[in-house]
């Protein structure tokens, strides 16, 4: 597959501000019991407008949920934008993205001399308008790409683009986001058309295959995006979009293990959420997550 850079010149970004703060734990128990955020932690996601912009959200675990959205830079062509992985900040912004049915590793930024903003789009392949899902897990001295595909098939690439395993029978997924990178597994929470809410969990062995957990069995059917961010030292805060309403909702959610996952609302997130693309958004070196 050819690589093909594109040099485009956009207006500047007013960069997200918000920091990871706090830590979320559940009360010790023999059974479920309410998890409780000891301070509020804040997680951050990035959408794509569908003129094309993007546009930066910080929501914080207050009670109830604070957010903040701030508008962006002009980055693709209107409607163009399908799927995005983690958005990444490093001096610039980093992203794999699906713009038609071609995947590019997307950065810009602004130039350390001139000032000048830059859009740089790499071009990976094509194909990829049979997909719904889009994520890159980088923890413990490893990267391994996830897609899943409109048939039900989820893809894990290792070795760049170059080696390839695949899974099938998850057709029923609407939505997933990554949880938890460790050194030896991935695991994504998930949704069904169904309204079930699954933990999948990916070992890095090449030859062995994901486990699923039913997490909850109904009620999640609404939400067409999940973004997910540490909080705390293996707990999860989620922010689950319905875009048909623009509705988002904060949830505190334990170290998963199962039914046995204890999940808190923690209310609507304030603002409207119908963009055609959501993805978190973090530093570089941010801590990996670790929600089961």
């Amino acid at each position: 597959m050819g690589v093909n850079n594109l040099y485009l010149k956009r207006a500047s970004v007013a960069g997200a501000t918000a920091v990871l703060l706090g830590s979320l734990v559940t009360q010790p128990s023999a059974v479920a019991s309410p998890a409780v955020a000891t301070a509020a932690c804040t997680m951050r996601f990035q959408s794509v407008t569908s003129g094309g912009d993007a546009a930066g959200t910080s929501v914080t675990a207050t009670t109830p949920p604070t957010a903040k959205t701030v508008p962006g830079r002009h980055l693709f062509s209107p409607g163009s934008a399908k799927l995005a992985s983690r958005w990444k900040y490093d001096g610039r912004t980093e992203s794999w993205v699906v713009l038609g049915s071609t995947l590019y590793d997307a950065y810009y930024g602004s130039d350390e001399q001139s000032g000048e903003p830059f859009l740089y789009l790499n071009r990976v392949g094509g194909g990829w308008d049979k997909f719904t899902m889009l994520e890159q897990s980088a923890a413990a001295d490893r990267s391994m790409r996830y897609g899943l595909r409109n048939d039900g098939v989820l893809f894990r690439w290792t070795n760049g683009w170059r080696t390839v395993s695949s899974y099938p029978g998850f057709a029923s997924v609407k939505t997933m986001a990554l949880i938890s990178q460790t050194r030896t597994y991935d695991t994504f929470l998930a949704t069904t058309r169904g309204g079930a809410l699954y933990t999948i969990h990916i070992p890095v062995t090449a030859t062995a295959k994901p486990v699923v957990k039913q997490v909850r069995p109904s009620t999640w059917q609404g939400f067409e995006s999940l973004v997910a961010e540490k909080c705390g030292a293996q707990s999860t805060l989620l922010t689950a979009i319905d875009k048909d309403s623009g509705s988002a909702y904060l949830y505190a959610v334990s170290h998963a293990n199962g039914a046995g996952t204890v999940i808190k609302s923690l209310g609507k997130v304030p603002g409207t959420f119908k963009d055609p693309v959501y993805a978190r958004y973090a530093d570089v070196d941010a801590a990996p997550l670790f929600g089961e």
